[in-house]
């Protein structure tokens, strides 16, 4: 049984990490984005991008991850980004009340500019 996941990461700048998941994240695929979420923290970038823009499905999962990525890089003064354009995947921010937790940005782009202009 073949999942439709991947992620792609990239460095932005000495501070700024884009990570983009594409397809399905849950109980299974969680573990790899776990890791894959951990790994410019632990490298020292302050401010990690999560672009949610090709993902198709979210769940309690992968949730916990983001949420364990945000208290780690608010403890050295970062800041995670969630981008979305999907209904569904703002939606279920919305639902558990984490769209007050994290920064919800339309595009990598938006996301990028809240950055640099030192919001976050």
């Amino acid at each position: 049984m073949a999942i439709d996941f991947e992620i792609v990461d990239r460095k932005v700048d000495d501070d700024t990490h884009v990570i983009a998941v594409s397809g399905e994240i849950d109980l299974f695929t969680a573990p790899e984005f776990k890791q894959r979420m951990s790994a410019p923290i632990d490298e020292g970038r302050s401010n990690l991008i999560v672009d949610l823009s090709q993902t198709t499905f979210i769940d309690s999962s992968s949730l916990g991850v983001l949420i364990g990525a945000h208290r780690r890089l608010k403890l050295r003064g970062g800041a995670l980004v969630v981008v979305s354009d999907s209904e569904a995947i703002t939606k279920t921010f919305k639902i558990t009340g984490l769209d007050g937790v994290f920064t919800l940005a339309p595009t990598v782009e938006a996301a990028l500019q809240d950055e640099s202009a030192g919001t976050g």
